[in-house]
């Protein structure tokens, strides 16, 4: 029995050809890893000396050959296959051991275009796909973790079917996503990343109990391992919509410093408070909405205690994320057997956005909400909005970008007092947020109003002053933008103008 090891990471090859050897492999291998192993005292045979040919082009053909792939693509159930390996004097190859160049570190760590080349595999792929496609007699191995359950199969006679046909399934899915982050990485470098073809993939995570939907599968699959390095399930099991609210929360909280509560239900925020410590924020936040919070998702920018745990705990949550959470707050939760505790320590967000659409899917460069589209936004009308209320429209600004279209937020000393979203009409939004605030005994009086986009006519404007109002940001661009903005001083409102609309559909 033949085996060949080739890898760029050396992780534990050395005892896993240890032990193919005590199985009664032959180890065939070339270039570094043919080095590290010889330095193990392993006994190993040069493929070059194999094969009777030498490697070319620095090492760029170097298991291209029919001893090497015939070897492994003979089938051993098929008599002209056997006849023509005897003939030509090709002998089975039965396991193929390899990863890749380092493609993906590579352009990490160089902007050199000919050394991010050189580290586009050839002859690595080519050994997996002709080892996974004849499974049926060859174990194909791509992951180091795998080395201990296919030494214990082969020991243990359960080197069946099944078991190559699972290592066949993940050795395609390895060449596919390295292909597929090649060809994103020429188009990202010489097409803008939007090139005719665009690969979009994602390794699983975990499953989820169902989708959105008790009769829908559904699973997470994550880019870059960004929920295994930085996610911990402490209490619970994640839904399929939990994950779309935590998402949410996560990404509001994470727009804002230290001691920011976010409040989300069905993927939009119902309460948000950022106040000089953690637990007055969450008193705040819950003050915005309590009807609607029942249920939902809280995202922490912060490390939850017992102590703010005592107060959660005191309305039902669906879940909590936070940056931290204590020992102490966990045990507080022990008899909730409904509520889920998880961590998230990732403020990272995605380069790029993608929406599935039927029949394809659009994408489109992330959205970004800048500080300085506040700090620098340009005062519009005769009233000058004093620091504080800076403050607070920086945070209805940001709130505003990152709820569904269309949507007004009112804040009010760093705490959202009202909110309308996901609506056709600006002013139906405004309306919503002021029944909401009425109903939760709030006042929108001195608060600050921040849109998503601009306001079309002045009527939103008369509303917010009827509402007490006192200092407006939107992204301006109305044909009667003139007309808002007398309106504005008409009230004795301030009036900014960012000039970036951030629709979120």
């Amino acid at each position: 029995m033949k085996a060949i090891l080739s890898v760029s990471d050396k992780k534990n090859i050395e005892i896993f050809a240890k032990e193919l050897i005590s199985l009664g492999y032959e180890i065939l291998s070339t270039g570094g890893t043919l080095t590290y192993l010889k330095q193990h005292n392993i006994e190993v045979v040069d493929i070059s000396q194999y094969t009777n040919t030498q490697e070319l082009f620095s090492g760029r053909v170097k298991t291209l050959h029919p001893k090497i792939h015939g070897g492994i693509l003979f089938r051993r159930d098929n008599k002209d296959d056997i006849d023509s390996a005897k003939k030509n004097s090709i002998d089975s190859i039965d396991l193929v051991c390899v990863n890749l160049y380092p493609f993906k570190e590579t352009t990490k760590s160089t902007d050199n275009f000919d050394e991010i080349i050189e580290n586009i595999d050839i002859g690595g792929p080519s050994l997996i796909r002709a080892a996974a496609k004849n499974y049926k007699s060859v174990i194909v191995v791509v992951d180091s973790s795998d080395y201990d359950m296919v030494i214990s199969n082969i020991k243990n006679n359960k080197n069946s079917i099944n078991f190559r046909k699972e290592l066949m399934i993940k050795a395609f899915s390895h060449t596919a996503e390295y292909d597929s982050f090649i060809a994103n990485y020429m188009n990202d470098r010489f097409n803008n990343g939007f090139g005719n073809s665009k690969f979009i993939v994602g390794k699983k995570y975990i499953n989820t109990k169902y989708g959105e939907n008790p009769h829908q599968n559904g699973a997470l699959y994550e880019f870059d391992d960004t929920w295994s390095k930085h996610f911990n399930i402490l209490k619970g099991e994640s839904s399929f919509n939990n994950f779309l609210d935590i998402n949410a929360a996560t990404k509001i909280v994470s727009s804002f410093p230290n001691n920011a509560i976010c409040i989300v239900k069905h993927g939009n925020p119902c309460g948000f408070a950022i106040k000089d410590n953690i637990t007055e924020s969450y008193k705040a936040a819950l003050r915005c909405d309590s009807l609607s919070a029942y249920g939902g998702v809280i995202a922490i920018n912060g490390t939850l205690d017992a102590n703010l745990a005592k107060l959660i705990n005191e309305t039902f949550f669906e879940a909590i994320v936070a940056n931290s959470i204590t020992n102490d707050a966990i045990e507080v939760f022990s008899n909730k057997k409904r509520i889920k505790l998880f961590t998230l320590n990732n403020n990272k967000l995605d380069r790029i956005d993608f929406r599935h659409i039927n029949g394809g899917f659009l994408l489109q460069e992330q959205d970004v909400i800048s500080d300085s589209e506040v700090i620098n936004a340009k005062q519009m009308g005769a009233i000058k909005a004093s620091d504080k209320q800076m403050q607070d429209l920086l945070i209805a600004y940001k709130l505003a970008a990152l709820s569904k279209s269309n949507c007004v937020t009112y804040v009010k000393d760093c705490a959202l007092v009202g909110i309308g979203m996901g609506l056709t009409s600006r002013v139906d939004a405004s309306k919503i947020a002021s029944l909401k605030a009425e109903e939760m005994g709030l006042s929108l009086s001195e608060s600050s109003l921040a849109s998503e986009a601009f306001f079309p006519f002045r009527d939103s404007i008369d509303l917010a002053n009827q509402f007490g109002v006192k200092a407006i940001i939107q992204p301006g661009g109305s044909i009667r933008d003139d007309e808002v903005i007398q309106a504005a001083n008409q009230h004795n409102i301030a009036i900014y103008f960012s000039g970036k609309r951030h629709f979120l559909h």
